[in-house]
C-alpha cells in the first residue's frame, strides 16, 4: 500500500456535486445515519478531522438547504458519533433523518494552512500531467477505507479512479485551479493499457 498524501485534507466532503455555485459556498460535514435508541439518538458520521467539531459550526443544513438541524448532543462510538439534534426526540424522528447529509458554509470553517485543504475545495480543479496536457477535471474525493481515491472525469469516456498519494497527485495547485497527475504506469515510464 502506497503512504498517504502528505497533504492533509481536513473535510472528506462533498460526494455529491450540489448546484451550479452551491459547492463553492457549501461543505457537507456530516451524514445521519440510522436511530439509535428510542429517544432520538442517530448515529452520525463526520467527515472533519475533529469528529466533535460538528457541534462547534451551529445550524447545519440539509443537501437542499430547506431544512436546518443543530447537533444538542455527541458522544463517540466505534466508528461514529452517536447525536441527538435540537428538536429530534423520538426514534421515529430520527429514522425520518437516516441519509441526511449535513452542510455547512465554507466561511464557517477553519482557515486551513499552506499544506493543508478541503476536499471540495479539488472539486472542478483541471486535472494535468506532467506535461500540462488536460486530463479532465477533478469530479469527486472518496475513500473507500483503504485511503483517499481522486476521480478524475474526463471530456469523453470513463472516469479515472486513481490513488491520492504523493507519487499519483504531486502536486495540489487550488489558486491556480490544477492538479498534477501522474498515472501509475507512467511513473515507471509505461503508458496504461486503459482497453
Amino acid at each position: 500500500m502506497m503512504p498517504p498524501h502528505p497533504v492533509h485534507a481536513v473535510v472528506d466532503g462533498v460526494h455529491h456535486p450540489l448546484p451550479q455555485g452551491e459547492k463553492e459556498r457549501r461543505v457537507c460535514v456530516a451524514r445521519i445515519g440510522a436511530a439509535h435508541g428510542l429517544r432520538g439518538e442517530v448515529r452520525l458520521w463526520t467527515f472533519t478531522e475533529d469528529p466533535m467539531s460538528v457541534m462547534r459550526y451551529g445550524p447545519l443544513t440539509t443537501r437542499d438547504g430547506a431544512r436546518q438541524l443543530e447537533v444538542a448532543h455527541a458522544r463517540a462510538a466505534k466508528d461514529h458519533l452517536v447525536a441527538t439534534f435540537t428538536g429530534v426526540t423520538t426514534r421515529e424522528e430520527a429514522e425520518r433523518l437516516n441519509g441526511t447529509e449535513l452542510y455547512v458554509a465554507r466561511d464557517k470553517l477553519p482557515k486551513t494552512d499552506d499544506d493543508e485543504f478541503y476536499h471540495a475545495d479539488l472539486i472542478g480543479l483541471a486535472a494535468v500531467d506532467a506535461a500540462g496536457t488536460t486530463l479532465g477535471t477533478v469530479a469527486a474525493i472518496h475513500n473507500f477505507g483503504a485511503g483517499d481515491i481522486i476521480e478524475i472525469a474526463p471530456a469523453q469516456g470513463p472516469t479515472l479512479l486513481l490513488p491520492f498519494t504523493d507519487a499519483v497527485v504531486p502536486t495540489v495547485d487550488i489558486a491556480g485551479g490544477r492538479v498534477v497527475i501522474e498515472i501509475p504506469g507512467e511513473i515507471g515510464g509505461d503508458k496504461p493499457d486503459f482497453d
